[in-house]
């Protein structure tokens, strides 16, 4: 495969993937999209035409294509573990969107299925390849704040209209799997695998069916505390601060910043104030890039696998302390698809689509 371009098909036409990850792909020399899927003709014909790829109203369809290696799953949560599942049983990798799945156990399966098959399964999280956050760990390492004593991380977009699918339940919608999974990652980044969930707390206002924003608190092994906040229903907020002993590293924004945008890292220390300006970066065209290099490597196990599994576990951790602490009348959790018993294509098409999946 080393010697062309990884083809790569779409299922669905989410406005992350016709803003975001589409171009990305287009860009990108070693990537040829084939084709784009949805159960709206039309739609997938207008953006297909837009990246000169052929249009299909049937995922099924592109998933039995032999000019397809590999799917990009743009759906919404509650169907990334059947249609990443029907795409891995098709010997097809996959590219999905975080969360992989709404749960831990459906999240271990899928990635167990994925090693079994020889393919690859990579979670698209973005910001994790943006080099601004691996600076800061270097500066952390170095000593540059002393010893880390505490991390604080928010991400919080504003309301979105009530018919928006991060507002439908059956979908997999709620902060905390939308916008709660930036912080819980960036803890997960930053201090490391075995964190508990000390104490989580889940809103959802106005009579919402799913929780509009949260708050948790975090303990590393190492007795590092980390406060997470998030919501959608907020002034728009994307950041976090490292806190030692010694001094303090902020970056704003953090999660989602453009491609031309220059990173500033405030630092704060012993001699005062300073900013550390970085040169721009496409963290979306980086995330392309590191799936086309896992698919080519052969790597038995995926790259992420490990850390996507440990956010399905925290995610879990979250809202289980935040139902176990809420009054009676705590909303429930989100459905996952079952990928292992998929629904029929028939009757999956009908709610595939829904309202664009647009936080990125």
């Amino acid at each position: 495969m080393t010697d062309r371009p990884l083809r790569i098909a779409v299922l669905g036409t989410a406005d992350i993937a016709r803003r975001r990850v589409l171009p990305a792909m287009a860009a990108d020399p070693d990537v040829e999209l084939t084709a784009v899927a949805s159960r709206d003709g039309g739609r997938a014909k207008e953006v297909a035409d837009q990246f000169g790829c052929a249009a299909v109203e049937s995922y099924d369809a592109v998933l039995a294509r032999d000019d397809v290696d590999a799917v990009y799953v743009p759906l919404p949560i509650s169907l990334h573990a059947e249609w990443a599942g029907r795409a891995l049983r098709a010997g097809k990798h996959v590219l999905a969107e975080k969360p992989l799945t709404a749960d831990r156990p459906t999240t271990e399966a899928l990635l167990a299925l994925a090693r079994a098959s020889g393919l690859v399964l990579m979670e698209n999280v973005m910001f994790v390849h943006h080099p601004q956050h691996s600076v800061v760990r270097e500066l952390v390492a170095s000593g540059a704040i002393g010893q880390l004593r505490a991390f604080s991380a928010a991400f919080a977009i504003p309301a979105l209209p009530a018919g928006n699918i991060r507002h439908r339940p059956e979908l997999g919608g709620g902060a905390l799997l939308d916008v709660g999974y930036y912080p819980v990652r960036a803890a997960l980044y930053f201090l490391g695998t075995g964190l508990e969930i000390v104490g989580a707390a889940l809103e959802n206002a106005g009579g919402s069916a799913v929780e509009t924003s949260g708050a948790v608190l975090v303990r590393s092994p190492a007795g590092v505390l980390g406060q997470l906040a998030f919501g959608m229903e907020h002034a728009y907020r994307s950041a976090y601060e490292l806190w030692g002993s010694e001094g303090r590293i902020r970056v704003e924004p953090a999660f989602t910043p453009p491609a031309d945008h220059k990173p500033e890292v405030w630092i704060t220390d012993a001699h005062g104030p300073r900013e550390l300006t970085l040169a721009p970066h496409d963290q979306v065209a980086a995330t392309v890039r590191a799936f086309v290099r896992a698919v080519r490597s052969g790597a038995v196990e995926s790259p992420d696998a490990g850390e996507c599994l440990e956010q399905a576990t925290l995610l879990d951790a979250v809202r289980a302390r935040a139902i176990s602490s809420a009054p009676p009348t705590s909303f429930s959790s989100p459905t996952s698809s079952s990928f292992s018993s998929p629904t029929s294509s028939t009757s999956s098409t009908s709610r595939q689509e829904g309202t664009d999946r647009d936080r990125d």
